[in-house]
């Protein structure tokens, strides 16, 4: 059995992207009997840029509540907050003792913001570290990453190697990452990837009045209404195509080609479309919302399941290095 650890980050709610992109495809893996998953929300990370305690923790109860609402079962999965296991903060000083400054100083995380140092904390150069220890915490076997986050699982690798190298034992277990090509890019309403940071997402839980504004915000050239259309550059049904079935993308494909159909109409096309399909997801996120107490429940329930564990890895790393 391969125990399976993937971080959730908390920086905003999940938007289309991260429920097609990440959720369903997380869920799907941590259904496989075959599997241990532990899945986390990664509220410490998130202080590196949000120092808003408010806004921080209406995050973690969107963030949760999206997942959940989607169908994550955490009578099959370990679910838990990151900061419900304070454990992961003592490590990660234990660890960064180990780790050299250059390798740090390569991390994309803190590359991406090094021309401007005046914006980097001390969190953001350590964030690498902090990301080991939530994996070598958990003794996980395998990591599902996005490409842009592989660097980090082979940085968690050369870390733990190098502690088990220098103490001549196998304190940790070394990570496998796992990058699954089938995991797609979803295009946000301007044609870039769909990210918050871009402000370009599609949040598929807000009030219907809100979410059309969304979809109707997406990017479209001039072209006129009664002039055939091209499908295959429009944003508008890219998006329609990832959710709706064989014969309604058909049905776009012609409505495009034939003229006399307005962008404006394939947007409301998928306005109505992602209604339909997240139908369900809608009503049980709004009722999680609704009671965050049974939310927070659920939280604390994963962390006293997720805290034997990590106890165990961090006691046997403390012994090793003389605590």
């Amino acid at each position: 059995m391969a125990r399976i650890l993937t971080g959730i980050q908390s920086s905003g709610r999940q938007h289309l992207g991260n429920i097609l992109g990440a959720i369903r495809p997380a869920i799907e893996l941590s259904s496989d009997p075959k599997n241990e998953a532990y899945l986390f929300i990664a509220d410490m990370h998130s202080l590196t840029t949000i120092k808003d305690a408010a806004t921080r923790k209406e995050n973690v109860l969107a963030t949760a509540a999206a997942w959940l609402a989607c169908g994550l079962d955490t009578e099959k999965v370990v679910f838990y907050r990151q900061s419900d296991i304070p454990q992961v903060a003592e490590m990660t000083w234990y660890l960064s003792c180990f780790t050299p400054f250059p390798m740090l100083a390569n991390a994309h995380s803190f590359k991406d913001k090094s021309e401007n140092l005046s914006d980097v904390n001390a969190g953001l150069f350590i964030y690498p570290v902090l990301m080991a220890c939530d994996i070598l915490m958990y003794d996980a076997n395998v990591v599902p990453v996005g490409k842009d986050q592989k660097q980090h699982v082979e940085m968690t690798r050369d870390m733990a190697s190098a502690v088990n190298y220098q103490m001549k034992q196998e304190l940790f277990v070394i990570p496998e990452s796992k990058i699954s090509e089938e995991i797609m890019t979803i295009p946000g309403t301007d044609g870039r990837k769909m990210s918050k940071s871009y402000g370009n997402i599609i949040d598929i839980f807000l009030p219907e009045k809100q979410l059309r504004k969304q979809v109707m915000g997406i990017v479209t050239d001039s072209t006129p209404l009664e002039d055939p259309k091209n499908p295959d550059t429009c944003n508008a049904f890219a998006l329609y195509s990832l959710l709706a079935s064989e014969s309604q993308i058909v049905e776009m494909r012609q409505n495009y080609l034939g003229g006399n159909y307005g962008y404006g109409h394939a947007k409301q096309a998928l306005f109505e479309l992602i209604l339909e399909e997240f139908k369900d997801e809608r009503i049980r996120f709004d009722a999680l919302m609704q009671n965050p107490e049974n939310i927070e429940k659920l939280l604390l329930e994963g962390a006293e399941k997720a805290k034997p564990v990590a106890n165990q890895v961090l006691a046997r790393f403390k012994e090793a290095i003389g605590y």
